[in-house]
Parts: C-alpha cells; sequence; structure tokens
C-alpha cells in the first residue's frame, strides 16, 4: 500500500478530484497549506505599498491505495495539476505498513476501498 502525497496550485484542485474520481479513487484528504520553493515567492502591493509573499498558497492531497493502483494515480495527478509553469508542486509516494478503518475494524486494502 502506498500513500501518494501531492503538493500543487490551489487553481488546480476541482481539476484534480475530478480526474482521482474518473479513475475510482473514492477517498482523499484535502490540506490548504503554504509552501516555499523554487518560486521564491512573489512581490505584492496592497494600498500602494509593496511587500514580498515568501510562503505561497497551495494545497495538499493524500490519497491511500494499493501498490498496484499507485502508478495510474501518479499519473493522473500529475496530468490534472501541470499548468507547465513554475510552482506547479511536488509529488510524494509513501509506502504504508497498516491501514485500520476505525468504524469496523477492516485492515489494509479492505480499509482504502469504497
Amino acid at each position: 500500500m502506498k500513500l501518494i502525497t501531492a503538493i500543487f496550485k490551489p487553481s488546480r484542485l476541482d481539476a484534480v478530484i475530478d480526474a482521482l474520481g474518473e479513475v475510482g479513487v473514492s477517498g482523499l484528504t484535502v490540506t490548504e497549506v503554504r509552501g516555499y520553493g523554487r518560486q521564491q515567492g512573489k512581490t505584492e502591493v496592497y494600498r500602494g505599498a509593496e511587500y514580498e509573499v515568501r510562503l505561497l498558497p497551495k494545497v495538499k492531497v493524500e490519497v491511500a491505495c494499493t501498490a498496484e493502483e499507485a502508478d495510474r494515480v501518479l499519473e493522473v495527478v500529475t496530468a490534472a495539476a501541470n499548468t507547465g509553469t513554475i510552482g506547479d508542486g511536488k509529488i510524494f509516494v509513501t509506502p504504508m505498513d497498516t491501514v485500520v478503518r476505525i468504524r469496523t475494524g477492516e485492515r489494509d486494502s479492505q480499509a482504502i476501498g469504497g
């Protein structure tokens, strides 16, 4: 089993959720985050005063899936989140030892299935 964590631009969230739904992903977690990377922030003007925003808004989407589904989920998220510009984000894939559905006690692939 794998945990896929994708961090990308908030404007791409709906496209990513729709694309994951089309490949049968039945659950995910979304968190609003801020980050700093190669994009290096940006300069904005507010009421005539210029200031630097170093931490830019991003969203983090986490999807638990079987090892067999991981490559397909990775491809779908990459395609849906891509704008071709700096700051598109990153995807991290980490192994998961155990998953338990609290309500039923189901474990592993039964716990992450629909």
